[in-house]
């Protein structure tokens, strides 16, 4: 499998996945501006979407969209329990989470990173933001990981998201649970590797 990625991207998130695992990827990754990969290939004819991620499987199919991408590299790891069995009730909860970060959090940050957003626009959606992480933080006061016990591809997801809050100098002491658990995902060596090979710190 072959992973596009743009450090830092929300393309992180199976970045991570898949460095927990433990499956056999690679990655390259893609200027986005230019549409360009390492490697030199144009972008747009790997992904017609022209967005990260993407996700080339061995046998030459393409899955785009983190949340389809997470979920789909946990059935193929399920002794990592990165995500419930489908039919669980567990998995649909965790469908619930990867679907909320991606509308509620994911969707407003795009906002806050357009420059040419109307500045009224960017404190709709920094308001919006700290709402939904008032909610998190409520979540994260009685569960050591988002949907309970254990680390799951919603964790991966959400780290992206506080990461861009931090970029974007929301201040995390404001949600302690938040900022506490950011901390625990951070020190998973997985993660580490994760963000190493993109050049993050």
């Amino acid at each position: 499998m072959k992973l596009y990625y743009a450090p830092g991207a929300c393309s992180l998130s199976p970045h991570i996945a898949l460095c927990e695992s433990g499956l056999d990827f690679e990655i390259e990754k893609v200027d986005l501006r230019a549409k360009r990969t390492e490697s030199g290939a144009d972008y747009w004819l790997i992904n017609p979407k022209g967005s990260v991620p993407a996700l080339v499987l061995d046998r030459g199919e393409m899955l785009t969209e983190g949340p389809a991408i997470v979920q789909y590299v946990a059935d193929l790891a399920p002794d990592k329990q990165l995500a419930p069995p489908a039919g669980d009730m567990a998995r649909y909860h965790l469908m619930e989470w990867l679907n909320f970060i991606t509308a509620e959090i994911h969707k407003p940050f795009s906002t806050l990173f357009n420059p040419k957003a109307p500045e009224e626009c960017k404190a709709m959606a920094r308001a919006a933001l700290e709402q939904k992480f008032d909610y998190i933080e409520r979540i994260l006061s009685n569960r050591p990981f988002v949907t309970g016990a254990g680390f799951t591809v919603v964790d991966g997801y959400l780290l992206v998201m506080a990461r861009w809050a931090k970029s974007l100098r929301f201040d995390l002491a404001r949600w302690p649970h938040l900022l506490g658990w950011e901390q625990s995902v951070l020190q998973r060596p997985k993660v580490q590797e994760a963000l190493s090979a993109e050049g993050l710190s």
